[in-house]
């Protein structure tokens, strides 16, 4: 018998077997690639304990990173301390600094390919590079030594990660390796920041093209105001017939939201009798953050706060007798003008009745396996033709683009100052060498004294405004000079106790010159004024809640005037059941709240009902002040001034209507038919997306885990968000509050992280804090127990 079962018992005992043997070998394979893996990124960790030889240094560097990560860099001489602070910044930032400077230098195809060949030439056209070369002749000695000291310290990190092939490995990745850090580099990415917080060309571009495509009223309903010389200028532009959508559907446009909060509170208002000071810039979320926390500590410098990774210095904190922040001023700075070109000569334009020979510049572009792209940059008297970038053709007219950050400027200068300064007439003389771009500083001393300053070049123009392009092709509209450095606004020891800015108008209607047409929303202003009103003996916990408050005033102003527009006759059951949460709503845009979800869409389906179909899509990012203008457009109708683009859609009631209706329809795809179940932050939520993370599988390497995220663009706990998907891209990555009766600590998150490296316990534990609303405490002194020691030695 056992002859006849055998055979027959054994192909099926190996046929159920042979399924496991697979599965485990392949579990084998992927475990044993995973640690290899994990082996190969593991080698990339940046040393945090231990000595490492830097040839150059005059004597051992001390850098204690703390339990966040932040580097506390003990140097006994100016040039250990900033070499030392280029390695440690490279150590943790390598790869966004390569990328930074290749972004704002237009040379990320050289390594990417052909994908960013657009990109390249626009930021080849606008010259950030070039303008930073320029620069560098301004500074003086001691400047341009720190900045070589920094780059030092940066080449020395690339020299011994190649040497030990332990380059991060997003470099791997990318299929590259990083080229020689310059002085130069570091301050391209300073004229990036220039760009990133704008100047309103795009608004002139963006009603150049209203002027052209719809009739006078119309465009003008979308203006912030009148022009001044507008009908002059308005006849030169219907003559011009340039191709907008032609010229600029490519062009790279900052985020509108980029600003910020700050405040100071003098003693009289805090528990302390000391001020208060707090801080949170805007700009985009991902992994790593814009910003690099540092402590610096030598002789001659003691200062604590957050740089551009691949900058030196501090460029927001405090020292031990003082501290500072920062939000953008956003004036115009910026002015196209219309080009006439010689039809007989691409390369000259008409000036005062003659031709002028423009300069031309051999920018031709490198690009990854692939030829190089030939490419030429044509700058007139008023600086480079923009409106050419995105194709080859070279029409009779042309735009070009004056901005004062294309100027050799001396911000550095300004930063290293203000590191060093000890009251407010040293704060306030640094700033000489600050230009652009145009910033409002607080300041806070030890000494009691609260102070403001909105410190920039803002143009002062023969004609106009800069709220259109201008004739290029004479003097009429040529800048005289800038505003007079003794006439920017400043305030000092305010009666009211404290001063705060969030981009809002920062001047009355008597201040004799021009700063700007597009401030931000009020929003964000009114709620910090209304808490800081109220507020008595203040402590920097209040700050801390104040700059994570999601209070939201827009749905305060508006919600009311719009339900009470809204035609409610036809409305289904999911309509009356979410317009009865509306109607219940706090204002308060919380994570878990069902209001804000409605609301926030309500105004998205609102731009939407008016537009769409309207205005070109290339168009609409070009669209300076749209939020404002919509805001506008909504009050002048409650007010029975009903404008032609309210008309053309309905009317405000059937605008209203459509537009809820939509919401709704909106609301009940992304979550359901019952809208007390929907909440704003499972819609709103923020993944600090890495630069490697949009190509999958790398997102699950990269990527941190998403959050729901309270707060919106109008709160003061700002989280700015797409609207096509709800994700938050935009908002403060770092906040700061400084209560100056205790310098030597300060209150800071950075999300995600201080760390580059996807394996750092620094990369993303910061996240948490953040989405909570807490801070970690960074010391000047006693920061040493606990902390991971690495020595620097010649």
């Amino acid at each position: 018998m056992s002859t006849v079962v055998t055979p027959v018992k054994q192909p099926k005992l190996q046929k159920r077997k042979w399924p496991y043997y697979f599965i485990g070998s392949v579990l084998l394979l992927v475990i044993l690639a995973l640690a290899i893996s994990f082996w190969f990124v593991q080698r990339t960790a940046p040393e945090t304990n231990g000595e490492i030889t830097l040839s150059g240094l005059q004597d051992s560097v001390s850098i204690y990173r703390d339990r966040s990560g932040v580097p506390h860099i003990d140097a006994s001489s100016t040039k250990d301390l900033f070499m030392a602070q280029g390695f440690v910044t490279a150590q943790d930032r390598m790869f966004q600094m390569d990328l930074s400077r290749r972004q704002a230098s237009g040379t990320l195809s050289e390594v990417i390919g052909e994908s960013t060949i657009e990109n390249d030439k626009f930021f080849r056209t606008l010259g950030l590079r070039r303008a930073a070369e320029d620069s560098y002749h301004g500074y003086s000695d001691e400047a341009k030594q720190i900045l070589e000291w920094y780059a030092d310290g940066v080449n020395a990190y690339m020299t011994k990660a190649k040497e030990a092939n332990a380059l991060p490995i997003e470099f791997t990745l990318a299929g590259y390796e990083p080229n020689e850090w310059t002085p130069i580099d570091s301050l391209t990415i300073g004229k990036y920041m220039a760009f990133d917080l704008g100047g309103h060309w795009e608004g002139q571009a963006f009603r150049y093209y209203l002027l052209q495509n719809f009739s006078e009223k119309e465009a003008m309903d979308l203006f912030p105001s009148y022009p001044d010389d507008g009908s002059t200028v308005i006849q030169e532009i219907k003559e011009s017939q340039l191709d907008m959508s032609k010229s600029f559907a490519k062009a790279v446009i900052p985020d509108p939201f980029n600003g910020s909060n700050n405040w100071v509170v003098s003693g009289k208002k805090t528990a302390s009798g000391k001020p208060l000071l707090a801080n949170d810039p805007h700009l985009g979320l991902g992994t790593p953050p814009i910003w690099y926390e540092t402590h610096l500590n030598s002789p001659d410098y003691h200062v604590s706060g957050v740089i551009f990774a691949g900058v030196p210095g501090i460029i927001v904190g405090r020292n031990d007798s003082i501290a500072w922040g920062v939000t953008n001023v956003g004036p115009d700075v910026q002015d196209l003008y219309i080009e006439k070109r010689n039809p007989a000569n691409h390369t000259e334009f008409k000036y005062n009745d003659s031709w002028e020979e423009a300069e031309v510049l051999d920018e031709s572009i490198p690009v990854k396996d692939s030829e190089p792209i030939p490419y030429e940059v044509v700058i007139t008297r008023h600086g480079p033709i923009l409106s050419e970038f995105a194709h080859d053709d070279q029409p009779d007219t042309a735009l070009s683009l004056r901005w004062t950050a294309l100027d050799p400027s001396t911000e550095l200068e300004a930063v290293l100052k203000i590191d060093q300064a000890s009251n407010w007439e040293e704060f306030k003389e640094a700033l000489t060498s600050f230009h652009t771009p145009a910033q409002n500083f607080v300041f806070a001393s030890t000494d009691g004294t609260i102070a403001y300053r909105a410190n920039g070049l803002i143009p002062i123009r023969k004609n106009g405004d800069s709220m259109l392009p201008v004739p290029g092709w004479n003097d009429d509209y040529e800048w005289e000079g800038y505003i007079p450095w003794e006439e920017l606004p400043t305030i000092v020891n305010p009666d009211e106790g404290f001063i705060s800015t969030a981009n809002n108008k920062i001047t009355t209607d008597d201040y004799p010159y021009h700063i700007t047409h597009t401030w931000a929303q009020p929003y964000r202003q009114d709620r910090i004024r209304e808490v800081l009103i109220e507020g008595n003996n203040l402590e920097a916990q209040d700050m801390m809640n104040l700059q994570n408050d999601f209070v939201n005033l827009q749905g305060k102003e508006l919600t009311p005037l719009l339900t009470k527009e809204l035609n409610r006759e036809n409305l289904t059951s999911v309509e009356k059941d979410a317009l009865s949460l509306l109607q219940k709503w706090n204002y308060i845009d919380g994570k878990d709240e069902a209001a804000p979800l409605l609301f926030h869409l309500w105004l998205v389906e609102m731009e939407r009902v008016l537009f769409d179909g309207k205005i070109d899509k290339e168009m609409m990012p070009l669209f300076d002040g749209k939020s404002q203008v919509i805001d506008q457009l909504i009050r002048r109708a409650v007010n029975g001034e009903e404008g032609p683009w309210m008309e053309k859609a309905g009317g405000f009631q059937s605008v209203v209507t459509k537009s809820y209706q939509s919401a709704v329809d909106r609301a009940v795809s992304l979550q359901g038919h019952t809208p007390k179940k929907w909440a704003w932050g499972t819609f709103h939520s923020v993944p600090f997306e890495h630069p490697l993370g949009a190509i999958k599988p790398l997102n699950l390497l990269f990527n941190p885990e998403v959050n729901a995220i309270g707060g919106s663009r109008v709160t003061v706990g700002a989280a700015g968000w797409k609207s096509s998907t709800g994700t938050v891209n935009h908002g403060a990555p770092w906040r700061g509050v400084t209560d100056l009766a205790n310098m030597g600590t300060s209150y800071n998150v950075l999300s995600p992280g201080q760390s580059g490296y996807v394996f750092s316990e620094w990369y993303d534990n910061q996240i948490d804090d953040w989405v909570n609303g807490r801070y970690h405490e960074t010391k000047m002194s006693g920061y040493e127990e606990n902390a991971k020691h690495l020595i620097l030695k010649p």
